[in-house]
């Protein structure tokens, strides 16, 4: 994300939108809004908040030591199916651990699915302890992403899935 941009006041913002969202009857209650609702939810907001973001989106575990695209916004289409240990992606639901990629071309068996990204993050999602599936963004910005975001993503998705 490019360094003029204050993220932690972004997030900040972001994180009241989405709580909003949650709290808002017009939705359902909180617990009505299944996985998928509040992936498409987030990636959405995330798209928006932060516009360079080329991809912002879901992998969802729902096949055996695989991910299976979920809901996202992006200008390209997705990969579909991520086995865990491929790629950024599946390495992250590995490893169930948010990997930060500065620069795409140097990480080990990358899958390209947009060739205009050039760094990524990648934020395992739980729901009780059981994996769901990763937050996936890229960006076209070399060194987009750092621990800011990893500490306010990581936020993020344990506030929506718990």
């Amino acid at each position: 994300m490019p360094a003029e941009v204050d993220k932690l006041a972004v997030y900040a913002d972001l994180t009241t939108r989405l709580e909003a969202f949650l709290a808002d009857d017009h939705h359902g209650s909180r617990e009505d809004l299944d996985d998928i609702a509040l992936m498409s939810t987030v990636a959405t907001l995330l798209k928006q908040f932060f516009a360079p973001l080329t991809f912002a989106g879901f992998y969802r575990a729902v096949l055996e030591g695989k991910l299976v695209v979920g809901p996202y916004q992006g200008d390209v289409l997705a990969c579909t199916v991520i086995p865990f240990g491929r790629g950024v992606c599946g390495t992250a639901a590995a490893r169930r651990k948010t990997i930060i990629v500065p620069d795409v071309s140097q990480f080990p068996g990358y899958l390209a699915c947009d060739a205009v990204t050039q760094a990524e993050i990648v934020v395992p999602v739980f729901r009780a302890g059981r994996l769901v599936g990763v937050l996936d963004l890229d960006s076209a910005e070399l060194g987009a992403f750092d621990d800011t975001d990893r500490a306010c993503l990581e936020a993020l998705v344990n506030a929506c899935f718990v």
